[in-house]
């Protein structure tokens, strides 16, 4: 296997993530809206796909290589903080418009609009959905004969969606080796626990049954991470890599908590966050 050339540091990735942990917590208590808990689970992931792994174009349609840039899919489009943060520190658009989160005409909506803002290439939020239309944009770069891959971020609850399964299928079927999902297993959803609500029962062989190659790592390890990533650039047929994180991580009180799937922290909890944060 080929040594990594890193781009970053795996310190300054780690200074990173915190602070867009502070910043998704900010936008949060300053638009009284949002999910913390799933933006916060999905911090290392993000950072390391954009900032190491991805062909990214910031300028987007007056970069040169637009093109031949990776294609990027929320599906669980309510972790839409989370990709803001990352997509304004690497200069997409300024960082002081996280600030506009969720507030009205902002471009920053609840939920990442392609008409709104450079850097999302679908509109996603009707959890579900967001597998699809990767398939189908995986589908047009092969047609192109474009190298470009699709990264499409799932929830796990989301896999309770039928369609999501439908694709899978239609993904192994048409043996898309330009794909890579990747799947938010924090174990938790909106109502609780996922093996409550509707388990999933074996991830891993039934995504196998559906003739992916899985890759398991732990989603907050950047290293770990960094080097799973790099696997899937030689892949040879669809790959799915569940991430096994922690819903709210990063703050003791939203840690495991599905409460904090849909909430917005008072001041008094804002406050003891960014503290946590920042220790």
């Amino acid at each position: 296997m080929r040594e990594t050339v890193l781009k970053n540091t795996i310190e300054d990735l780690k200074k990173l993530a915190k602070e867009i942990r502070k910043d998704i917590l900010t936008m949060i208590y300053t638009a009284k809206s949002g999910h913390p808990g799933g933006n916060l689970s999905a911090v290392e992931i993000m950072t390391v796909l954009y900032n190491e792994i991805m062909t990214i174009c910031p300028k987007w349609k007056e970069d040169k290589n637009f093109d031949k840039r990776d294609r990027f899919v929320l599906s669980k489009g309510h972790a839409s903080a989370a990709l803001y943060s990352v997509l304004a520190h690497l200069g997409y658009f300024p960082k002081e418009e996280l600030l506009t989160f969720r507030a009205l005409c902002s471009r920053l909506q609840g939920h990442p609009s392609s008409r709104l803002l450079n850097g999302i290439e679908v509109s996603t939020g009707s959890l579900g959905q967001g597998v699809s239309m990767a398939c189908g944009i995986a589908l047009g770069l092969k047609l192109d004969k474009n190298p470009a891959k699709v990264y499409v971020y799932v929830g796990d609850g989301e896999l309770q969606e039928g369609s999501v399964w439908e694709a899978f299928m239609h993904i192994a079927h048409k043996k898309l080796d330009n794909i890579v999902v990747i799947i938010d297993k924090n174990d938790l959803q909106i109502d609780g626990a996922t093996d409550e609500i509707k388990s999933l029962g074996n991830l891993e062989a039934k995504l196998k049954a559906f003739d992916f190659e899985v890759l398991n790592v732990n989603g907050h390890d950047i290293e770990a991470l960094i080097k799973t990533f790099e696997e899937t650039k030689n892949q040879t047929k669809p790959i799915a890599v569940i991430a096994k994180t922690v819903k709210g991580k990063g703050v003791s009180f939203m840690e495991n908590a599905a409460a904090w799937h849909g909430k917005a922290p008072n001041k008094e909890e804002y406050e003891l966050a960014i503290g946590e944060i920042n220790a």
